[in-house]
């Protein structure tokens, strides 16, 4: 009867066979794709729509909420409040 180890064992080796079949595999299709394009004399322009990237969006500055008249330092109010607003009332430091 084969062992739970026997068989973790046969896993493992299996994997690593398919992960070296994938790479040869791989190789493989780009030499036959790289020879398609340099025969048609195509780009990757050509490909159209599938070599473009995703457009990055940005996002907008978020205004400044709060503000020490003393040192002129700011924060928006949003993630950790900063040292100097530590043990005060937020609301005395509101941008009106």
């Amino acid at each position: 009867m084969t062992t739970y180890q026997e068989y973790k064992a046969k896993i493992a080796e299996l994997e690593n066979l398919a992960e070296n079949a994938r790479k040869n595999e791989v190789t493989k299709a780009k030499e036959q794709i790289a020879t398609i394009m340099r025969d048609y004399g195509l780009t990757m322009a050509d490909l159209g729509t599938v070599a473009k990237a995703k457009p990055v969006k940005t996002r907008a500055p978020v205004p400044t909420k709060y503000r020490d008249e003393a040192t002129g330092q700011t924060w928006t109010g949003r993630g950790r409040a900063p040292k100097w607003l530590e043990g005060k009332d937020k609301n005395q430091f509101l941008i009106k």
